[in-house]
């Protein structure tokens, strides 16, 4: 008797990036408006901004990984200008960015793992042809170590002619994404997102390694200074607290 065949699984990524590419980003962008715009923003030291949106250079918004989903509403909105983001080039990124740019963002594709510098010279030159563009940059990059700054902010800064703003978020009712590297902070439906701006930081044309390394810790400090603050007067705790490191 001839053994009947075993009929191979079909596979599934064909659906799967279906729906990545078709399905998920509207839906996530439909939930993200929603819960977003549930959430009541309160802002410290708003003139900062304010200040740097009328002057003669790009902004390059500085924050931490973590706190990106409470930072996307809050820059979306369009008195606080136009901004250029770095999204992955992976395939989650591809969803990603449409919500990115479903809010009105300017999206460019690349990460510390691939892309990166091919999407950090697109911001710079974008911010170099339209100066009222503005630009925001993770410190610790998308792999980090947490909290830790990398030097590709710091190098948009200097070679698009932008002043950097340390940027920090917080909320009491917040969940934490445990399994991923940055401990991704999600604020809850109706929370109350506080908003700090911090000193904004020159970074000059030309630096040494002595130099350059001085204003990567000199940024790492404020930025995470900001964030461990503005935690502590908004009532948000975490098990693993961010430490300055050196």
């Amino acid at each position: 008797m001839a053994a009947t065949p075993v009929e191979k699984p079909r596979s599934r990524k064909p659906m799967r990036a279906f729906l990545m590419k078709h399905v998920v980003p509207p839906a996530a962008l439909a939930y993200y408006r929603a819960l977003a715009g549930s959430w009541r923003y309160e802002t410290r030291n708003p003139e900062v901004l304010a200040e740097l949106l009328r002057g003669n250079q790009p902004v390059v918004g500085a924050f931490l990984h973590a706190r990106t989903f409470q930072l996307l509403h809050y820059f979306s909105l369009p008195e606080r200008g136009r901004w250029i983001l770095m999204c992955s080039q992976s395939r989650d990124g591809d969803a990603m960015t449409r919500v990115e740019e479903g809010l009105g963002f300017r999206v460019a594709r690349g990460s510390s793992g691939k892309g990166g510098a091919r999407a950090l010279v697109e911001m710079i030159k974008a911010q170099r042809e339209d100066r009222a563009l503005n630009s925001c940059l993770a410190i610790d990059g998308s792999r980090g170590p947490r909290g830790v700054a990398q030097l590709g902010i710091i190098t948009l800064a200097q070679k698009a002619g932008g002043i950097i703003l340390p940027v920090a978020a917080s909320s009491a009712g917040a969940r934490i994404w445990q399994k991923s590297w940055d401990r991704t902070v999600f604020p809850r439906w109706g929370a109350r997102v506080q908003v700090a701006m911090g000193e904004p930081l020159e970074v000059p044309a030309k630096l040494d390694a002595a130099a350059l390394e001085a204003v990567r810790l000199e940024l790492q400090r404020r930025t995470v200074e900001l964030h461990r603050g503005l935690d502590i007067d908004a009532g948000f705790q975490d098990s693993e607290p961010l430490q300055l490191l050196p």
